[in-house]
């Protein structure tokens, strides 16, 4: 086991085995501190920084101060997810110290807290069982409880808010926007019957990708799910329907972000954004009235931050923390956009 290997199993509470391990690699165990009488509420060793991952372009949750990967401020994190990690810093005797890294691809975004590079994974993500599995079906990552509620929703163009209204409204000639892998994607395809409960596409469905136009046949090999996608529909850029009661889907952003999304619309090249209702909304606000939030789904879910499956004792402990900050949700994305301090507020009545 290479010497970065053995740091990244024995750096974090409440991994076992480490004293049998230490005797043979010749370093010393301290037992995991949220276990012991004298540091209850620490979550990390003292003087460990923990690597965060955080998806660079999903504001206001989660973002970075320049969209350009080249520039400086690419590395500089903001949003709610930002101020959250802040103010978990901030809580004396936590133990929390954390380097934040941007990452510009969402696709399985959430797998990479399973590798070397990051202990942590952020970024608007929602928790789904699927999504802890890695391509081989084995689970790889755990959750945390969920500190944000999202809905999804539709972003359209402000004259057509009563055009589109619903899902119910989305007929062939409309276009939607969305982004791959997304749970806005894979709720806009079950809301408007393009795909079914497990995620298998209807047939007839024509998908576009860069290997050449496939034609689902109804069955498990063409699937689109929240978390993964059958390896033929892997890049896919235009979904058309087999009939007219089903809306064409667009694929922008897989490099970009969702600024394509954005600019496709306001250009007209589409009709609608797929997306959940909070970045929706932002986007609504800064565009200054241009664009509309339409087709609130009933459904809510819960965004979260992933960990590797054997660093469950610190998911446990980094969501003890956060129920605090969050009051057990009662603070959330609302609380946070009336007043981006509320958490750090939380922090300074902290106490040890």
């Amino acid at each position: 086991m290479s010497k970065t290997g053995w740091l990244r199993r024995s750096r974090l509470v409440g991994r076992g085995a480490l004293a049998v391990l230490c005797l043979v690699a010749g370093c010393t165990y301290t037992p995991p501190l949220q276990q012991t009488a004298s540091a209850t509420q620490r979550c990390v060793e003292e003087g460990h920084v923990l690597n965060v991952g955080f998806y660079a372009y999903f504001a206001p949750v989660s973002y970075s101060a320049d969209e350009d990967p080249d520039a400086q401020e690419f590395q500089t994190h903001l949003g709610y997810e930002a101020d959250l990690l802040t103010a978990l810093e901030a809580m004396d005797g936590a133990g929390f110290s954390f380097a934040r890294h941007p990452i510009a691809v969402w696709d399985d975004i959430w797998l990479q807290a399973a590798t070397p590079q990051y202990d942590i994974v952020g970024g608007g993500i929602t928790i789904l069982d699927s999504r802890t599995l890695d391509a081989a079906g084995k689970k790889a990552i755990v959750f945390t409880a969920g500190h944000v509620a999202f809905r999804q929703s539709l972003l359209v163009r402000a004259e057509d808010e009563s055009r589109l209204a619903t899902y119910d409204d989305l007929t062939s000639a409309v276009r939607v926007g969305a982004l791959a892998g997304t749970t806005g994607e894979f709720r806009l395809l079950q809301l408007t019957g393009l795909v079914d409960a497990d995620g298998a596409l209807t047939a007839g469905v024509r998908v576009e990708t860069p290997q050449g136009t496939v034609v689902a046949d109804g069955g498990p090999d063409y699937m689109i799910t929240a978390a993964a996608e059958s390896d033929s529909l892997v890049g896919r850029r235009h979904l058309h329907p087999p009939d007219d009661g089903m809306p064409q889907v667009v694929y922008l952003g897989a490099e970009t972000g969702e600024t394509a999304l954005f600019d496709a619309l306001e250009e007209g090249r589409i009709d609608a954004i797929a997306r959940g209702e909070i970045g929706n909304r932002e986007t609504a606000h800064a565009r200054g009235g241009d664009f509309v939030v339409t087709a609130l789904d009933e459904e809510v879910e819960y965004g979260g931050f992933a960990l590797a499956v054997e660093d469950e004792a610190l998911a446990a402990c980094l969501q003890r923390m956060i129920d605090w900050l969050t009051d057990d949700r009662k603070i959330g994305y609302a609380s946070w956009r009336e007043d981006a301090g509320v958490f750090m507020q939380r922090a300074e009545m902290w106490q040890q």
